[in-house]
This record gives structure tokens, C-alpha cells and sequence, in this order.
């Protein structure tokens, strides 16, 4: 039996939360992930079985391979509809922060969310939440969001009224930000919440294709040419790291989420400890998008702080440079030998 994550007073101001507010809005980062959107899908699905009809707003596209889910059609990007979602926000009663420990993480939308009179409630599983909630439920050692939203479900008797509609982008958030349940995910209560979620005749198998069997031509050519040409190894130091200028995603007719999981990749080469993806963004200049992912004990999440601007888990981060690729590249190399020590050992 899951133990529950809230205790009964914030359990009850959650409950009194809902319940007071008549416009709810769920909101997540820019480009959101499985898990980011598998969370505010799956979280609106526990509120309207508490009555409500929330919105989900989001502050950009989100990747082709997440537009099957049950719901989606429903989310409203912020890019697309500022000025309604702007008014929205400003007229809401309640914001649901998810998958984000900072506002700063939902780009453009950040200084509407910071000006809403709306109280907000953060469910997170980042490190260092900083967010200006009436209620704050963030669990850094949570598989990811979606395995929170399942945790509140099931604490607030929801879960056995759920159906597909919940089950389906839970499951999908948590596959998604453990790698397919690879890392991040030696909890045994994961398990047991995966066996709940498949009490939902949930198609694991199908959800899994959909998510990572349903790439373009493109992407996988992408993928050959980052592995056959872009991709320097370190291998004293057991790292790697590879670039995709502008022009390469051009060449191979980039669309948001052909990147996704390029990172992991190199991690197949044996021993291998960090790696490391550096993308530029598609419409403004001197701005890089840093992926790294780690191994075991490695601290990829230091390495983001230190010299990527970013942060994240001990072995999944993420962070931005402002300069070019190639000084991205220079930054890159210090990183990697400022922690030649720890990748040797």
C-alpha cells in the first residue's frame, strides 16, 4: 500500500483549494516533455472527478509523439492565444504548477503567471522548488510529476473512479521521464503504481510505440548522421558530447521533439559516464539548449550549475547558453575536464 505523501492538513487545504475555485488553470514548462504533459493531462483528469473543468495552457508546441493522448486536443498553447490566456490568468482562482520549481521555466508565459492574483499550488519533483505557492508539494526523489499525480489521486480517493483518461498520460509521464522505466526508477512503489494504472486496461506496449516508434524519416536519419558525424567521444574521461547547428536541423527538416533522446545514446558506449547534447535554437541567435544525462553516482545536475545555467536530477539535467555554438563547444570541453577526476573514477 502506497504511503501518503500529504499530510492530513495539506491533504484538507488542497481538497478546500479546489473546492473554492471556480476557474483552475494547469500549467507546465516550455517545451514540455512526456512528463510535463502527461501530468497536467492526468492531474485535470483528477479535478474534473472532483467537479471542476480545469484548463491546461502550456507555454509552447509540445513534441507530434505526445498529440495522441487522450485530451490533448484540448491544451491551449500560450504562444498561440497570449492575449486570451493572459485574460485567463489574470481571472483565474487557482493555478496548478506542475513539473516546473520555478516559474522562470514557462519562458514567455512566466511574468502573466507572476502577475495572476490566482493562488497556485506547485507539484514538482525538480530540486530547489522556488515558486510562490499557497501550497507546495515537491518530492525530488519521485520517479517524476506524473508519479506524484498518481500518489494525490490515490490519497484523495479518486483513483478508483478513474479511467483511461487518467491512467493513460500517467503511465506515459512516468515511462517518458525514467527512460522507460531504466533509471530513476528502483523504487518498488513505481511498480506497484504501474500495476495499479494497468487495472485501467491501459495498453502499455501501444503507449510505448507511440511514444518512441513514431519518429519521422528524418529524425531517424538525423539520428544516424549525429552518431556517424557529430559525435566526439572523450574517451579517457568517459564522456561525449555532439552539436546540431541551425543548419543541420534544417537539413534534416527539424520539427519539435527530433532531438528527444539524442542524448541517451551515447551512453550505450561502454563505460561512458556523461553525455552531452548542444542544440541550437531554430529562431534566436547565440542560444544554446544543453541536454546531459549521466550514469550511477555522476552528478550530470552539478555539471548543468556549474556551467550551463541549468540544474535537474543527479542523472537527467538540462540548461541554456547565451553565445555561440562554438564557445558552447569551449564551455563544454572545460566542463568536462573540471570534472575529469570524478568521470575517471
Amino acid at each position: 500500500m502506497l504511503e501518503n505523501i500529504l499530510n492530513e492538513q495539506a491533504c484538507e487545504q488542497l481538497r478546500t483549494l479546489v473546492h473554492h475555485s471556480e476557474t483552475i488553470i494547469c500549467v507546465s514548462h516550455r517545451s514540455p516533455d512526456g512528463d510535463a504533459i502527461g501530468s497536467c493531462l492526468g492531474f485535470a483528469e483528477c479535478l474534473r472527478m472532483m467537479g471542476k473543468e480545469p484548463q491546461v495552457i502550456i507555454p509552447d508546441q509540445y513534441p507530434d509523439f505526445l498529440q495522441w493522448l487522450p485530451n490533448s486536443e484540448k491544451i491551449i498553447r500560450y504562444d498561440k492565444h497570449k492575449e486570451g490566456c493572459d485574460w485567463t490568468l489574470q481571472h483565474a482562482d487557482l493555478i496548478i504548477c506542475l513539473d516546473i520549481n520555478t516559474l522562470e521555466r514557462t519562458g514567455d508565459m512566466a511574468p502573466a503567471l507572476k502577475a495572476s492574483p490566482a493562488k497556485k499550488v506547485l507539484i514538482d519533483h525538480h530540486l530547489d522548488p522556488d515558486v510562490d505557492a499557497t501550497l507546495v508539494i515537491s518530492r525530488p526523489k519521485a520517479s517524476s510529476t506524473c508519479e506524484l499525480v498518481f500518489r494525490l489521486a490515490w490519497q484523495l480517493g479518486l483513483f478508483e473512479e478513474a479511467g483511461k483518461h487518467f491512467a493513460i498520460p500517467v503511465y506515459c509521464g512516468m515511462m517518458t521521464d525514467t527512460g522507460g522505466f531504466t533509471f530513476n526508477s528502483t523504487d518498488p512503489d513505481i511498480f506497484f503504481i504501474i500495476g495499479q494504472l494497468l487495472t485501467k486496461q491501459i495498453n502499455k506496449d501501444k503507449i510505448y510505440r507511440n511514444v518512441y516508434h513514431n519518429y519521422s524519416e528524418n529524425r531517424i536519419r538525423l539520428m544516424g548522421y549525429v552518431l556517424y558525424e557529430k559525435l566526439v567521444y572523450d574517451a579517457p574521461r568517459h564522456a561525449a558530447y555532439f552539436t546540431l547547428s541551425r543548419s543541420d536541423l534544417k537539413r534534416f527538416q527539424f520539427i519539435k521533439g527530433d532531438a528527444e533522446g539524442l542524448v541517451n545514446i551515447p551512453q550505450q558506449i561502454k563505460g561512458l559516464k556523461l553525455s552531452i547534447s548542444l542544440r541550437e535554437d531554430t529562431e534566436k541567435e547565440n542560444l544554446i539548449w544543453v541536454s546531459l544525462r549521466s550514469v550511477d553516482d555522476f552528478p550530470c545536475n552539478e555539471v548543468a550549475a556549474r556551467f550551463f545555467n541549468g540544474g535537474g536530477h543527479l542523472n537527467a539535467s538540462g540548461g541554456r547558453l547565451e553565445c555561440s555554438l562554438e564557445e558552447a563547444v569551449k564551455i563544454t570541453k572545460e566542463a568536462i575536464a573540471a570534472f575529469e577526476e570524478q568521470l575517471k573514477g
